[in-house]
């Protein structure tokens, strides 16, 4: 069994995004799988909950902390090999993953660049923007089983995908994912699917052109990590964009021109979902509903920027934070009777 650096009542705030919450019961950086798996081992023998951290982008810590063990992943192995694979560990930063690949001209995550957290999250949210997902790309998670503690590799037909889904999300007690591999496509061609891309970018784009261009986007939008940008303290996009039958989509679409919110179907963003349905742009319904940019409820609000990015001014907590997105919830939900469900998860 290999030595356990356990620490008491660390801080967890400092190690997320939103900067939010109190401090972990106990604390343990793993760098190697061993480890995590003596680290699994303590908890049970203590009799406390373990809880994944990552790069903490996707994480909201209750003002009380979280009572028992608090994994830190630090599995930083990365490999590129020849014909496009890559494997990277879950704690690889995920701008590193993205970087090497653009860097040697392979295809695949050029969109999912300036995207804040770890790799090992990536499957799990199944992460996505400006036209690509990562689920496109996934050749296989290596993941340990939290109740028979081996490892298993999951092929991309066995993690349950779907729009920032996964089987890991949907069943965080059972897997923790250790180690991500890519099938990336040297020397292929740049993925412009995207309406807002393909308007910045020419046919004739490189990856790193494509890449350039969604950090920018993504910068205007305070989607980038940036020190100097006042909606800095943010989880990202707090709320999913909804996706509902097509008929629904038609009623909110109508609702929305009768109700003189728009002046044509046309300017109520919609999108094509699979199987029939229709995804709807959750911040154009926030500020539909009333709720425009920039708006404060004390240390919580919502971006100047993506009216979808719930932010934390300083000196907030926690339950303001969840009481101010809740009330977002209730006001879209009786505008346009559409539930907008939370992205980022909240530690229990």
């Amino acid at each position: 069994m290999t030595t356990l650096d356990i620490q008491r009542d660390v801080p967890l705030a400092p190690l997320t995004t939103l900067e939010l919450g109190g401090p972990a019961k106990h604390f343990v950086r793993v760098e190697e799988e061993r480890t995590l798996m003596d680290a699994l081992r303590w908890a049970a023998d203590e009799a406390v909950p373990a809880a994944i951290l990552g790069g903490g982008s996707n994480l909201i810590v209750p003002d009380e902390g979280y009572d028992g063990l608090v994994i830190h992943m630090a599995i930083n192995d990365m490999e590129f090999r020849n014909g496009g694979t890559v494997v990277a560990g879950a704690g690889v930063p995920w701008e590193t993953v993205v970087d090497g690949a653009v860097s040697r001209d392979w295809a695949g995550l050029e969109c999912l660049t300036g995207i804040p957290g770890s790799t090992g999250a990536t499957p799990i949210q199944n992460v996505g923007a400006y036209g690509q997902d990562v689920a496109e790309v996934i050749e296989g998670v290596r993941v340990l089983c939290r109740d028979t503690l081996t490892f298993e590799e999951r092929g991309p037909e066995d993690c349950g995908f779907g729009y920032r889904d996964s089987l890991f999300k949907r069943e965080p007690e059972r897997f923790i994912v250790c180690a991500v591999r890519f099938a990336l496509r040297p020397d292929g061609a740049g993925t412009v699917r995207y309406a807002e891309l393909h308007k910045s970018i020419g046919a004739d784009a490189t990856l790193s052109d494509i890449r350039r261009t969604v950090l920018a986007l993504r910068r205007r939008k305070s989607m980038v990590i940036d020190p100097d940008d006042p909606n800095r303290r943010s989880a990202g996009s707090f709320f999913l964009n909804p996706i509902v039958a097509d008929a629904e989509a038609d009623r909110v679409v109508r609702q929305a021109v009768r109700e003189q919110l728009a002046t044509t179907p046309d300017e109520v963003p919609r999108y094509e979902a699979p199987d029939g349905r229709a995804k709807l742009a959750a911040g154009w319904l926030i500020e539909k509903a009333g709720i425009p940019k920039g708006t404060r409820r004390g240390a919580i609000g919502v971006s100047t920027n993506p009216a979808l990015a719930l932010v934390h001014h300083g000196g907030g907590t926690t339950t303001e934070l969840l009481a101010f997105a809740d009330e977002i919830r209730a006001r879209v939900h009786d505008r346009f009777g559409v539930t907008l469900e939370r992205e980022p998860r909240l530690l229990s």
